[in-house]
């Protein structure tokens, strides 16, 4: 017996990851339905060898349906996901609606699924930020061993964390840079992304960050501990898929980047590829359309006494979004609702 299994925003670029994932991983799903806007509406999307058309969200009824996974924006999310909720629909969100509401679990399966039965209080569970869910994968392995005391992150995050716009948008000034006779609309960026490099993603706030670093800061501390320091410097650069970081890590003891190394290996979700030599580190052209977040140059840091640098690399449409909420319904499944 399987699940009755919404997905919303199914047009989209994360909710079409998230249809082609419960294929890929063979969730156990008896009915499924993809939801639209009314302007999608009767839009046909994939899932494994079928064909979905979508459904209006504005009138569908969640009665009776398991789990909802959303990729609808926080605009539509704070409308639509009460209205599942109520239904006895369990919704997994996407969106930043939910991340830091106190009773709502904010959830990365490979570091604190156990959190996942605080769901009951609203009937809803939160995915977090793309560049927090990969980095908090590395993270909670390090920290059970040598408890982490300060984060330094600097990200490199690929246009598709802004949608398919920016995806065409970064296309269109490539080709305009070789045939000047193309003309452009810059849309989605402040700047010209082709061929150069954003410090700025999302909205400044008053203290000077980005809501995208406050996001890494408080969702961090959400999901791995609340006394962890994070400073992060997030930047959108020309690549269309596939998040970068840097991270500097400082422990409260000693941890030497063999053992890092070995730890690392061990956990889960995470591939190791560090070898010391031309190309013994992973891109993120490379990693589009895998699972795991890979972990390269790890290293010691001599300038602070307990450090360690590493090198960072996932799919964001995955694991930053889709591939997360998947595992999340898969928890779910497997902890509560145990149909499958």
């Amino acid at each position: 017996m399987g699940y009755r299994i919404v997905v919303a925003g199914a047009t989209g670029n994360v909710g079409r990851e998230m249809l082609n994932i419960l294929a890929e991983r063979e969730f156990p799903v008896d009915e499924i339905a993809a939801l639209a806007s009314r302007r999608s509406l009767g839009t046909e999307v994939s899932f494994g060898d079928k064909t979905l058309k979508t459904q209006d969200i504005e009138q569908f009824d969640f009665a009776g349906w398991d789990m909802a996974l959303f990729a609808i924006g926080s605009d539509a999310t704070k409308t639509y996901a009460p209205i599942a909720a109520a239904a006895g629909c369990v919704v997994i969100d996407n969106s930043s609606l939910y991340r830091y509401d106190p009773d709502v679990p904010l959830i990365v399966p490979e570091c604190n699924a156990d959190a996942i039965m605080g769901y009951s209080k609203k009937n809803i569970i939160a995915n977090p930020n793309c560049s927090t869910a990969q980095m908090v994968v590395a993270l909670k392995p390090l920290h059970d061993r040598a408890k982490i005391k300060r984060v330094v992150v600097s990200t490199y995050q690929s246009v598709s964390g802004s949608g398919k716009d920016a995806i065409d948008e970064l296309w269109d000034q490539t080709k305009a840079q070789y045939n000047p006779t193309d003309d452009y609309a810059r849309k989605v960026y402040t700047k010209d992304i082709a061929f150069n490099v954003i410090p700025h993603i999302d909205v400044f706030m008053e203290d000077g960050s980005t809501k995208e670093e406050w996001k890494m800061v408080v969702e961090t501390k959400k999901i791995v501990d609340p006394k962890i320091k994070v400073t992060a410097t997030c930047v959108r650069v020309p690549v269309f898929v596939g998040h970068s970081e840097s991270v500097n890590i400082e422990f409260e003891e000693f941890l030497d980047e063999d053992e890092a190394r070995d730890i690392l290996r061990e956990a889960p979700g995470i591939m190791v590829i560090d070898k010391r030599e031309d190309g013994g580190y992973v891109t993120p052209r490379e990693c589009v359309g895998d699972f795991a977040t890979f972990i390269s140059r790890i290293r010691q840091d001599s300038t602070v006494e307990n450090g360690i640098n590493l090198w960072c690399v996932s799919d964001n449409l995955r694991k930053g979004a889709a591939l997360n909420a998947v595992q999340i319904a898969e928890t779910l499944g497997n902890r509560v609702l145990k149909k499958g």
